[in-house]
């Protein structure tokens, strides 16, 4: 028997101890089973060794033992279960990013695409994060040269919640700022760079233009939000900056130390590509 393994769900924040290949796993949620998850998602095969997590989850004061409660639920899927809860919310910010191995993403079918091993983009230093910084000084902060010329992108985080927001930051800037600014900070951020592009009708065209006036017009303006909530589900794979390799993109998750990014596989399978 093979050995059972632990999948992070994304955007919902479930993880699954299996004794499903990931494949395999993402087609047992797909509609047609008796259980099923409705919409695409984000599958994190993560580190096991010896049938227990082969890592420590993030403290979290003690109101679960989120080792124990996911060591329980391997020894069922060893024991032949296909799969068992191991830990039913919260898991993206519990499970440090080192723990991730590969990453899947799947479409509502079942069907899943392997994206390549991860590359680190940047390791933040410590420096302390003021309201009024501006976008060249998160740079500085975080020891990397800012870009030559600043542009608006359009990130959509999944987790930990779902929502747009226009940025005159980097990736590894935005990781930096997101995961150190006060009364907002997130523990670890996962998102994706999309195209702007009024088709993809998530918004109002002149709230994007309103957004683009407020980060032209202030130095210090670094994120503006557009939408709230529903935001994975909503735009299609195609959209994602780095599928067609035009530009470097893919999946960016970061904490507080890091910043990696998984990106699309050179060739995409047809089979997936079709896929719903």
């Amino acid at each position: 028997m093979s050995q059972a393994k632990l999948v992070l769900s994304l955007p919902q924040g479930i993880i699954t101890a299996t004794s499903l290949a990931v494949n395999e796993f993402a087609r047992h949620r797909s509609p047609g089973s008796g259980k099923y998850f409705d919409g695409r998602s984000l599958l994190v095969d993560l580190a096991v060794e010896g049938g227990k997590p082969a890592f420590q989850f993030n403290d979290e004061g003690g109101w679960r033992d989120a080792n124990a409660d996911a060591s329980a639920a391997l020894e069922a899927a060893q024991a032949g279960k296909r799969t068992k809860t191991a830990l039913s919310n919260n898991a993206f910010s519990a499970t440090p990013i080192s723990a991730w191995n590969d990453v899947y993403l799947a479409k509502t079918g079942g069907e899943v695409l392997h994206m390549t091993s991860a590359t680190d983009l940047a390791a933040s230093k410590d420096a302390e994060c003021r309201d009024g910084m501006t976008p060249d000084e998160i740079a500085k902060a975080i020891g990397q040269a800012p870009p030559a010329k600043r542009v608006p992108r359009l990130y959509m985080i999944y987790c930990p919640i779902e929502v747009l927001v226009l940025s005159n930051l980097t990736p590894a800037e935005y990781v930096w700022y997101a995961t150190h600014r006060t009364g907002k900070r997130f523990r670890a951020v996962a998102f994706t760079e999309v195209q702007v592009d009024p088709g993809l009708r998530l918004t109002a065209t002149t709230v994007l233009d309103e957004a683009r006036r407020d980060l032209a017009e202030s130095a210090t303006k670094k994120t503006k939000t557009i939408v709230f909530g529903d935001v994975f589900d909503r735009i299609p794979f195609t959209a994602w900056v780095g599928y067609d390799h035009e530009a470097v993109g893919g999946i960016y998750v970061g904490d507080s130390k890091t910043t990696r990014l998984w990106t699309f596989p050179e060739k995409i399978p047809r089979a997936w590509e079709r896929a719903y």
